[in-house]
């Protein structure tokens, strides 16, 4: 029992300072969006501003005139994407968990490679579809790609596999089809596994940096990632203004997880169960 405290003491303590760590820079960042550009520049490392000021803030939402359009970019973006994925990644996972059609096996092993392929290998192709579409520089272009993924199809499988059997076949007895089974019944219970795809595939949406950069042209089509980086220019950048519009930036995903957090951990249990 003692070296169990103790172990269990030192894993807290790794934990701790590890927490710290991984704070500071937050921490930070959120006192140098209350400072000015010349403070930043300075190089003293301070976490109290010595002239506080809200006029970073000002600027992003008064002067700055595409901040609103690409925070309304990026929250359409995020939201349409990730509400496909739950959609559609949950209805694959459950096909390829309980229903019987030819292929199945198949289609599964492909899924399954499609995770071993790096998303930078399928960019330019994606481009060139996209181009022939017309949907380079626009919302579709952003989203439908990204729709589906297989990681998430995966996951959901692994959840389906050890949904309870005897619910669906509860369902059918009361009438139900397959459709009203997976939509009233299945998926209401699957609060756990959607909850933990919902905050990975809208941090994923949220932060992407990568592919607006190749799809997008237009400054009022930006998201907010691809905005931040017009603050910085050839010879300054305007450091203040990045700190207050990333702390904007980071606002939705710490609400997102925290309006899910209660599912996350038993969401991410239950899909890794075997």
């Amino acid at each position: 029992m003692k070296k169990r405290s103790v172990g269990r003491i030192f894993l807290y303590a790794v934990l701790i300072v590890y927490a710290i760590i991984t704070l500071i820079p937050f921490l930070w960042a959120l006192s140098s969006s209350f400072k000015t550009l010349g403070e930043i520049v300075s190089g003293s490392i301070n976490f109290i501003p010595k002239e506080f000021t809200l006029e970073n803030y000002k600027e992003i939402f008064a002067r700055q005139p595409l901040f609103l359009k690409w925070l309304f970019n990026s929250v359409i973006i995020a939201g349409v994407g990730t509400l496909l994925n739950l959609l559609l990644n949950s209805m694959a996972g459950y096909a390829l968990a309980r229903l019987s059609f030819p292929g199945r096996k198949s289609i599964f092993l492909i899924v399954l490679a499609v995770l071993m392929i790096p998303f930078q290998v399928t960019l330019i192709p994606n481009f060139l579809i996209l181009k022939e579409l017309g949907w380079l520089d626009s919302y579709q272009g952003m989203i439908i790609p990204g729709a589906v993924n297989a990681t998430f199809i995966f996951m959901m499988r692994q959840f389906f596999i050890n949904f309870p059997k005897e619910i669906e076949e509860a369902a059918a007895i009361d009438g139900l089809g397959k459709f009203g089974t997976f939509f009233r019944i299945v998926l209401p219970l699957a609060k756990p596994a959607l909850a933990a795809q919902t905050i990975f595939v809208f941090m994923a949406f949220w932060n992407d940096f990568f592919r607006p950069l190749v799809i997008l042209s237009s400054p009022d089509m930006f998201t907010l990632p691809l905005g931040l980086n017009s603050f910085k220019g050839q010879f300054i950048s305007y450091w203040n203004y990045i700190m207050a519009a990333s702390m904007v930036f980071t606002l939705p995903v710490l609400v997102i997880y925290a309006f899910f957090n209660r599912y996350f951990v038993k969401g991410l249990k239950l899909t890794g169960d075997k």
